[in-house]
């Protein structure tokens, strides 16, 4: 409030807005954080100061849900128990909201902006994703199937029973395509390389965002190929072939294509970033999604 004096008159209290007194920015959106696997909110207490500090007064809320080694459970349960997380925040934002997903935690976010038909996620971060599927001798898959290697995982993750664990829900074996697309209850159902009868909802729910923001780089160690962050992945000889030359995208399964052709897709290439790094290295932070988060 100002008090103003108007010549001939009496003093009146006028409110005066802060726009017109060129004092006025925008709030920022919330920015809700998904974790990866085996791991859980203290991972994320960087990336959420970063956010905080470059961007006063944000409202950043890391989902407390199924951490360390119930991140293992499957993976539609997950995007359940977000969803009931989430919705509220979603709720009383009416300007919409940023998503911002590690890992593991960038299918459970996708997952959410498909089958989620009001959602009113604004721009989605997918932070080193396996979102083209995992297929590589990792450590993290050590410690889930300690005494297989990438050749014989597929005869534990394609039936029944190992459609409950997460992971086998993201492998995408190449020497075994017809196995991935029959068994995989999950990563096919939702880059629409299996039809189902939501495909077209689906599709349309995702394309709700305004931004798509892909992060990756070689040095990952852990999502294989690393090209996955950016929704590449080996054809049968694994040899790498990219996004725009995956069917999904040609044919425009889920939206990708559109999206892109919109503009609305933005990569960032990041070397020398370890897996466990990409969440606390505050160049990452600043590079590949600071802009993104207003």
């Amino acid at each position: 409030m100002k008090t103003l004096q108007i010549i001939g008159g009496s003093p009146v209290v006028v409110v005066v807005v802060l726009l017109l007194a060129g004092v006025c920015t925008d709030a920022y959106k919330p920015v809700v954080i998904v974790h990866g696997i085996f791991d859980g909110p203290p991972q994320l207490k960087n990336l959420s100061l970063y956010i905080t500090k470059t961007h006063p007064g944000t409202e950043v809320s890391v989902i407390d849900l199924y951490n360390n080694k119930a991140s293992l459970m499957p993976l539609w349960k997950q995007v359940q128990g977000f969803r009931n997380a989430i919705s509220p925040i979603m709720q009383k934002a009416p300007d919409g909201i940023h998503l911002l997903c590690f890992s593991q935690g960038g299918l459970i976010c996708r997952a959410l902006l498909s089958t989620i038909p009001d959602h009113n996620v604004h721009t989605f971060i997918s932070l080193s994703s396996p979102l083209a599927g995992q297929y590589g001798d990792t450590e993290y898959l050590k410690c889930v199937f300690p005494d297989c290697l990438k050749k014989t995982v597929y005869k534990l993750c394609y039936n029944t029973l190992g459609q409950k664990v997460s992971i086998c829900e993201y492998w995408n074996d190449p020497h075994h395509r017809s196995l991935y697309l029959e068994k995989n209850n999950f990563l096919p159902k939702l880059n629409g390389e299996t039809p189902h009868r939501d495909i077209k909802a689906w599709r349309g729910n995702f394309l709700r965002i305004k931004k798509l923001v892909l992060i990756g780089g070689p040095d990952d160690g852990v999502i294989t190929p690393w090209q996955s962050s950016h929704f590449g992945f080996y054809d049968n000889n694994e040899n790498v072939v990219e996004m725009r030359n995956q069917q999904f995208y040609r044919n425009d399964t889920f939206g990708l294509k559109t999206l892109d052709s919109r503009g609305d897709v933005s990569t960032c290439i990041q070397s020398g970033v370890k897996h466990v790094h990409w969440h606390s290295n505050h160049t990452v932070f600043m590079s590949c999604m600071e802009k993104w988060l207003t």
